[in-house]
């Protein structure tokens, strides 16, 4: 690793973290070398073997499927070469928790052996939630549903809003808003989500969609059919321009609106990109002489309070430009 990118993961853990492993992670969410070299005696931190019975779960994992070949894979590795990295623990009422590091712990134990390295390091919960949470988004097979609620989890017990976390975990506002809205979608479209049929930007399409009966009925006809996440986008801000349409009793839209829309992509464009900000269905109407007006539709308070906080967040997702 080049000094360039340590500093990158350095910034991106934040310096709470950062205390806490002496060094970023690598890509599988375990300490890089580096850590090594500078933790143990030099820091005053001593390595154990300790007995794998005696360490308990980490609470604040978020992730609750682990893939049986990876970790069989990695227990064969363990038992040639021996364990590379120890795990990190914290000592909470007399007993060892983990903090980092259950894949390992996981695969010694399914290799059949009865001690593990450890490091014990001092952390609190709301670091060590964190540090579970920085460790699973750095895993590329951890589901966007699992990734969500481990945001959500941690802004309910420590009564904080999104900046907050953004800011301690050095990560944009941005993925944490986007994860957290999926929640919003009915259980068996994140159940389809959550098992691969179906993705995170097909989930995202199908937000602005206000009735549950339909975003359930499109999510299967994307898997059914397979159709990609740029075609479900069109088809759902099809799908609210009819009904929009329906909805003040147009059935068929008039020549002229029509000949303006053709003449303006960059207009529709940007209605399209509201509406996947905002979740909602957005209108945007101009004159001939540029003056013109956006409204932004709600479905009842609480959605209105969600798009209020958006609007006046100053960080929120920045709007992108049609060209």
């Amino acid at each position: 690793m080049t000094s360039s990118s340590a500093g990158t993961k350095d910034r991106r853990l934040g310096k709470g973290l950062a205390a806490l492993l002496g060094s970023p992670l690598d890509e599988e969410g375990n300490p890089t070398q580096s850590e090594s070299s500078v933790g143990g005696q030099s820091k005053g931190i001593q390595t154990l073997s300790l007995p794998v019975d005696q360490i308990e779960n980490n609470p604040f994992q978020p992730r609750r499927e682990f893939n049986a070949e990876e970790i069989a894979s990695l227990a064969e590795s363990i038992k040639s070469h021996q364990q590379l990295q120890p795990i990190l623990v914290r000592i909470v009422d007399g007993r060892y928790q983990l903090i980092s590091g259950e894949r390992r712990l996981r695969a010694t134990i399914h290799a059949g052996m009865d001690t593990i390295r450890a490091e014990v390091r001092e952390a609190d919960d709301r670091l060590v939630a964190e540090l579970a949470i920085i460790e699973n988004l750095q895993r590329k097979d951890l589901n966007p549903i699992e990734k969500a609620l481990s945001f959500k989890r941690y802004i309910d017990e420590h009564k904080c809003k999104q900046d907050d976390l953004a800011r301690r975990l050095s990560i944009d506002r941005s993925t944490i808003a986007n994860l957290m809205r999926l929640l919003e979608l009915p259980e068996s479209i994140l159940d389809l989500l959550q098992d691969g049929k179906i993705t995170a930007g097909h989930a995202r399409a199908l937000l602005p969609i206000g009735d549950e009966q339909v975003q359930i009925t499109t999510a299967k006809k994307i898997m059914d059919d397979r159709i990609s996440v740029r075609a479900t986008e069109t088809l759902v801000s099809e799908m609210l321009k009819a009904e929009e349409d329906q909805e003040t009793g147009r059935k068929v839209v008039n020549a002229t609106r029509q000949k303006r829309r053709q003449a303006s992509p960059h207009l529709e464009a940007m209605q399209q990109e509201l509406r996947m900000v905002f979740g909602t269905k957005v209108e945007i109407k101009s004159s001939a002489r540029g003056r013109g007006k956006i409204t932004i539709h709600f479905s009842d308070g609480e959605d209105f309070e969600r798009i209020r906080a958006m609007l006046t967040d100053e960080s929120r997702p920045k709007l992108r430009v049609a060209g």
